[in-house]
């Protein structure tokens, strides 16, 4: 019960932090000049989900160990538990991407915003992994009836088709935010000089 409370408090944490942090940020792009906090967002996200990952890992070893020794090897066989490892596992490894392929580039830009085309692109399709990862290990972790009756590809079918979403969404979503910011720039642009001078009264 112990291991299963932890396993369960630090997926909420995770899944909590990870929704309000996106929230967050997709109001900050929806607003007439984008924020520039995307930098603070993704280095809180990064460590969110490297300590609760930490957390996940040695509880859920813990409990599917617990089974191994009640029910036998087995269980390992169950496609919705290798669902949710090969999740954690993919999480893990967007995680090192993130911190290796994303923090990096973002430090140095100041904004997601201010990246490079391709560097967005794949600063915005790791978040898009990593927001849609937690939530469907999140569904696995709480659909009972799935255990036996399902296959391995029939649980991740939904997967990828939710990630191409995610991320396609939000391509548009920073396309947007980039239209808005040139349309607030060119507002605040100082009119041309023979705006300004007076015209000559007619005679």
């Amino acid at each position: 019960m112990g291991i299963v409370f932890l396993h369960l408090v630090a997926c909420c944490v995770a899944l909590g932090l990870v929704f309000t942090s996106d929230v967050a940020m997709i109001k900050g792009l929806l607003r007439p000049t984008p924020d520039a906090q995307d930098e603070e967002h993704l280095t809180h996200l990064h460590k969110t989900i490297s300590r609760a990952l930490l957390v996940l890992w040695l509880t859920g070893i813990g409990l599917v160990s617990f089974d191994i020794l009640a029910k036998g090897v087995g269980t390992l066989a169950n496609p919705k538990l290798q669902s949710k490892i090969a999740l954690v596992v993919l999480l893990t490894l967007n995680g090192m991407v993130l911190q290796r392929q994303v923090m990096p580039f973002l430090h140095r830009a100041g904004s997601l915003m201010k990246l490079t085309f391709p560097r967005r692109m794949v600063a915005l399709f790791v978040g898009s992994v990593s927001g849609v990862s937690w939530f469907y290990a999140a569904l696995l972790g709480i659909g009972r009836p799935l255990n036996w009756k399902y296959s391995l590809t029939e649980i991740l079918m939904a997967y990828p088709f939710l990630i191409v979403g995610g991320f396609v969404g939000m391509v548009f979503l920073t396309a947007w935010a980039e239209y808005q910011g040139r349309q607030a720039v060119r507002t605040t642009e100082p009119a041309d000089s023979w705006e300004i001078l007076p015209r000559p009264l007619l005679t």
